[in-house]
């Protein structure tokens, strides 16, 4: 385990990393999820250095199992991999959050009308159920849980536009807003609201009306962090 300045051991990793007394050795899913949740969540902060070796002996697996989580958490730029400097935690800048920001909201803005004359059956129905997981695990006070059935509902609306070169970039600009948003914010978040907040996207959808669905996205985006009108100049605030 490397050390501080102080000379005391680094927690790299959250309580929630899965358990070492199992006696499987947990598959590249688990230890990409375990590492996610902490990166998210800043106890692994930008600069750490992540070791194959290592993290074989914490999850107890091969470093092939951690060299293929390491390369899923690359595809979504939560860490660096630079041959002999070894895998490092990204930073989450505000620059870079802008600029994710503004990307986001030309790729959902963009594909919203494509949506909004030719909507699957089924999309109404599955934004309401995404809506009420994300209720769910508010009241399990489980942010990263709501966050990620967040990306999700976004990723179900660009679905119907029916562009799926961008939904790798779409979900990678809504990681990198998330962990984000997680890291600037202070002091209690309320999760309820966090979930409601997606009522009046469904509603806008359902309504017919693109305009008023664009409004809603715009206004959606533009008021996850308040970064105000110099990134987002057409949006009410």
């Amino acid at each position: 385990m490397r050390q501080h300045g102080t000379g005391t051991p680094m927690v790299y990793f959250s309580a929630k990393t899965p358990s070492r007394t199992t006696g499987k050795p947990p598959k590249a899913s688990t230890a990409f999820n375990a590492l996610k949740r902490d990166i998210m969540l800043g106890t692994l902060p930008a600069g750490t250095g992540l070791t194959e070796l290592e993290l074989a002996a914490h999850f107890q697996c091969s470093q092939g199992t951690v060299r293929e989580a390491l390369l899923q958490l690359q595809e979504e730029g939560l860490v660096r991999r630079q041959g002999h400097r070894g895998t490092q935690v990204s930073d989450c800048t505000e620059d870079e959050a802008v600029e994710m920001f503004r990307l986001r909201d030309h790729i959902e803005c963009a594909g919203l009308p494509r949506v909004m004359r030719a909507p699957s059956a089924s999309l109404i129905d599955d934004l309401n159920a995404m809506m009420a997981q994300m209720q769910q695990a508010a009241d399990a006070d489980d942010e990263l849980l709501l966050a990620s059935i967040d990306r999700d509902f976004h990723r179900r609306i660009l679905q119907d536009a029916r562009l799926p070169a961008l939904d790798p970039i779409l979900h990678r600009c809504l990681v990198h807003n998330h962990r984000f948003k997680i890291s600037r914010s202070r002091g209690v978040r309320d999760l309820q609201a966090t979930a409601q907040r997606h009522r009046s996207l469904i509603d806008a959808i359902a309504s017919g009306d693109i305009a008023r669905a664009s409004a809603a996205m715009r206004r959606h985006i533009a008021t996850i962090v308040d970064f105000g009108p110099d990134v987002f100049p057409e949006t009410p605030q």
